[in-house]
């Protein structure tokens, strides 16, 4: 029984860390090289160890492109995305905010 209590917590705190910060993810690996929303599952599955579904990877891409934080363009038949600079910044908040967090807990 104690150890059911003790799943429900911590299902919730990996939810939120992953799938709940999706954007995170997002710009960490659109740092590195620009990548098409497809491939951008498969990385972030390889890179961090799961893997987001399609149509929450494309909603976040629209809400990222939208505020600035990336861009898109068309190479062939594929949109590739890439970081912006605003993007940039506010992936070095985000890591900022986390590793204090880590500090004080």
């Amino acid at each position: 029984m104690e150890k059911e209590a003790n799943a429900a917590p911590f299902a919730r705190l990996e939810r939120v860390t992953t799938k709940g910060n999706l954007w995170l993810y997002i710009l960490s690996a659109l740092r590195k090289k620009k990548i098409y929303a497809y491939g951008l599952r498969d990385g972030v599955e390889r890179e961090f160890g799961w893997k987001p579904s399609l149509i929450m990877s494309y909603v976040v891409l629209y809400k990222l492109e939208h505020g600035g934080f990336i861009r898109s363009a068309f190479e062939g038949r594929r949109k590739y995305y890439s970081i912006t600079e605003k993007g940039r910044k506010l992936l070095r908040k985000g890591k900022t905010f986390l590793r204090s967090l880590a500090k004080k807990l």
